[in-house]
């Protein structure tokens, strides 16, 4: 049997063309080739120089990077005392030596590896090609060939160099860098009671990778800091993969709203010579799974930091929620600790507004705290004594702190990222700023008016900036701490993307529900747009409230992965003959506390009423967008705010495509919902609850245009059951609807050519009112 449920015949397809005005509609079929070439595994490819992940040498002060260029892949070094930039090594010659040892001829121009590692010196690198590890000199360029590298993720190397810790069978190991005798530190760890990994899902099960371990070396090399992960009596959840001859069952710990156990997480300081083990004296903290460190701010192992002396382990903590953060110092010997700044809030608190991780830093020995608080109704800085004490607000106003990258504790600078200060620009566009502890001087560090990615080099010497806004190609510049451009670096190169008639997106701005607030929001238009057409409009939604959808910085080299492009494919859907739009919405991060906590408690409203509102405004603007022809489409959140729309504004919004939707968050795992919705309560005697009110399948009968479900069957982080209980649903509405089940796939089945072929033939025949191509093959990327 067949894993789809077909679309509708294709009569009713060739009908909806005589129910069209033939002036609204594209007669002609889609040239669904010529959209293909905008994907982004396509687009990559003619893009040069777009993109900059600066590695540091051991010196932490130069840095090398991989850069594309019209000769192939080139490796760069960068000495910012001399303000130079050299190759790396002699590409020609490496991919010689590299041939002469695999007995495979290979072309400088295409060097057979992506990421290397330098060996004992930086005379030697070492890289995976073709399933096998290489050691190269690249001074005398001759190379050795042995067995695969090992990926670093699955070790973690002391301060020293020396040793590095890993996990095995549930328990902690550390070893000679690079293999050696072994030494097992803990032996009470058995599955769902882990130190370093939680019990993997069925995903991590299925792969081949290995996690990196939840540990982290003290600066002296001596102890090690790790979380033991308790998922005793959490309910499992089950998969069946129904590939085999013999379908099989996984199952792991997933804990729903409401439920009494959920899955904790404490830390325990291990001596590495004695093998003595402390616990450090804190209630164990929830988790969202078995592999989070804490959801709400605590992004992974990054709440856990050393003090400088390695007397001490600060700790950050919170409670189920979370509406309480805590920041407790822990003696490292009896693991006794003292609560040192603490945040709280009505709905939740964050530690970063941008998901990264959490901002706050001990200076100074201990005797000063960074504290990131949104207590003003912004996020900001705050400084504390060593005893707690409340010294002084570090940085204010109607804008917000992103990321603290790095204190100069000598000159007393903090360097931090932030968003929305700077009058009459984008509020999602991040600067850097710089001010003192005190927090008097505060100076902007990047001026130009565009998004900014920053990496500090770990010397605090220098800083690595890429800009770009979505209609303008990424520049990379090497800065002093000063903001001063020390070397010009890349240049983004688009004019082979350009010349296939590539066309940039176009920023708007529109008025929230309320007829008020600005929202920001990026259209995409046909390479061949004609303003004499009307154009049906598609809506492509995440909805968060923990990210934002919209981008940023230039569309087509937005890293592979991120919500704002391979959630999307946006351009590619919009040389099918559509108006693709993203939107902002009250509800998201990045701003104001009040613009974040809008639809609190009622995660059905996905911030529908401002998408709704901002289509209308730019059918009112251009005359060349249908509004009587919308779309919309989404994954994960997007595909339970898809769904959601279409069945809440039946009349607005015709058809739907709804991918990995959450449909029920009471059927998703407990941290992410309870934070967002808060604590499930139930009602016996009406027999409901406080949560129904974003419930999909509850509103079944109220579709009218045509929805589309899809979703993969081994789906480890929304459940497939969600889908499913959709489908029954509409059933039991007496219902059409279209629904594709993907088997094997979990979460990112979105990225599949098949299923981005599939959301256009919807669109297409639904929207557009014309038949696709039948059977039409996207080519999968390799980029």
């Amino acid at each position: 049997m067949p894993s789809m449920l077909h679309s509708r015949a294709r009569g009713a397809a060739v009908l909806a063309l005589f129910l069209v005005a033939p002036s609204t509609v594209h007669a002609q079929q889609p040239d669904y080739r010529r959209a293909e070439q905008f994907l982004t595994w396509n687009e990559l490819p003619l893009i040069y120089a777009e993109y900059i992940a600066p590695t540091w040498m051991k010196d932490q002060h130069r840095f090398w990077y991989r850069v594309t260029t019209p000769r192939g892949a080139e490796f760069m070094l960068v000495d910012p005392a001399t303000a130079q930039r050299t190759p790396l090594f002699d590409n020609a010659r490496l991919a010689a030596a590299i041939s002469r040892v695999a007995d495979t001829t290979y072309d400088a121009s295409k060097l057979p590896f992506t990421e290397l590692r330098f060996g004992a010196d930086e005379h030697h690198i070492q890289f995976n090609a073709r399933r096998r590890g290489f050691s190269c000199d690249i001074v005398q360029y001759t190379c050795t060939r042995g067995d695969t590298i090992p990926a670093r993720t699955a070790f973690v190397r002391s301060p020293d160099g020396r040793s590095e810790a890993f996990v095995r069978a549930n328990n902690l190991f550390v070893r000679p860098v690079g293999g050696g005798t072994e030494r097992q530190l803990t032996t009470d760890g058995v599955p769902l009671h882990s130190y370093g990994t939680g019990y993997p899902n069925p995903g991590v099960v299925r792969s081949r990778s290995t996690p990196r371990p939840t540990v982290q070396w003290s600066p002296d090399s001596r102890k090690i800091a790790v979380a033991r992960h308790d998922q005793r009596g959490v309910e499992m959840i089950p998969y069946i993969s129904m590939t085999p001859a013999r379908p099989k069952l996984y199952q792991w710990p997933y804990a729903l709203p409401g439920d009494s156990v959920v899955p904790t997480v404490d830390v325990h300081i291990v001596d590495v010579a004695t093998r003595a083990k402390v616990r450090v004296q804190t209630p164990p903290k929830t988790t969202s799974s078995a592999f989070g460190a804490g959801a709400g701010g605590e992004q992974g192992w990054s709440a856990v930091r050393w003090s400088e002396k390695a007397d001490r382990l600060y700790v950050l903590r919170s409670d189920r929620g979370p509406r309480t953060f805590m920041l407790l110092m822990a003696n490292a010997v009896t693991g006794r600790t003292t609560t040192i700044a603490a945040d709280s809030s009505k709905t939740f608190v964050e530690m970063n507004l941008g998901g990264g991780s959490p901002n706050y830093a001990v200076l100074h020995q201990g005797a000063d705290i960074l504290w990131f608080s949104e207590r003003d109704g912004y996020g900001h800085l705050y400084r504390y004594g060593g005893d707690g004490t409340l010294k002084n607000q570090v940085t204010s106003g109607a804008w917000t702190v992103g990321d603290l990258l790095y204190v100069d504790e000598a000159a007393q600078w903090v360097y931090f990222t932030g968003r929305g200060r700077e009058a009459g620009r984008n509020p999602y566009h991040t600067h850097l700023y710089r001010v003192r502890v005190d927090g008097t001087g505060i100076e902007l560090l990047t001026p130009e008016n565009a998004d900014h990615s920053i990496v500090v080099a770990p010397s605090g010497k220098h800083f690595v900036d890429t800009y770009s806004f979505v209609d303008t190609p990424p520049v990379s510049v090497l800065r002093s701490m000063d903001g001063k451009v020390v070397l010009p670096l890349e240049k983004a190169d688009i004019s082979k993307l350009l010349a296939i008639g590539y066309r940039t997106p176009e920023p708007f701005v529109v008025k929230a529900r309320d007829g008020t607030t600005d929202l920001y929001g990026v259209m995409y238009k046909p390479s061949n747009f004609d303003s004499t057409k009307k154009y049906p409009v598609i809506d492509q939604i995440y909805p968060g409230p923990q990210t934002t959808s919209v981008p940023p910085g230039f569309v087509p080299t937005l890293r592979p992965g991120s919500n704002q492009n391979m959630f999307g494919q946006v351009q590619a859907l919009a040389e099918l003959g559509f108006i693709v739009i993203q939107v902002d919405h009250f509800g998201g991060n990045k701003r104001s506390k009040a613009f974040h906590d809008y639809w609190y408690g009622n995660m059905g409203d996905n911030g529908l009423p401002d998408h709704v509102a901002a289509v209308k405004q730019l059918g009112a603007r251009y005359r060349w967008i249908d509004l009587d022809r919308v779309g919309i489409y989404g994954h994960s959140g997007g595909g339970f705010a898809s769904t959601d729309a279409i069945l809440t504004y039946p009349d607005f919004y015709k058809v739907a495509v709804s991918m990995a939707g959450n449909h029920d968050n009471r059927t998703y795992q407990a941290a992410w919902g309870e934070k967002y919705q808060g604590f499930l309560v139930r009602d016996s005697v009406r027999r409901t609850d406080n949560w129904e009110n974003q419930v999909n399948y509850l509103k079944a009968k109220n579709l009218k245009g045509d929805l589309f479900l899809m979703h993969g069957d081994m789906d480890d982080n929304v459940h497939p059951a969600m889908t499913l209980q959709v489908v029954n649903a509409l059933i039991a509405a007496n219902k059409s609807f279209d629904l594709l089940i993907l088997p094997d796939r979990a979460h990112a089945m979105h990225q599949e050519p098949y299923v981005i072929r599939r959301t256009w033939d919807y669109f297409v025949r639904h929207l557009l009112g014309v038949e696709p191509p039948r059977n039409y093959e996207i080519k999968p990327g390799t980029s």
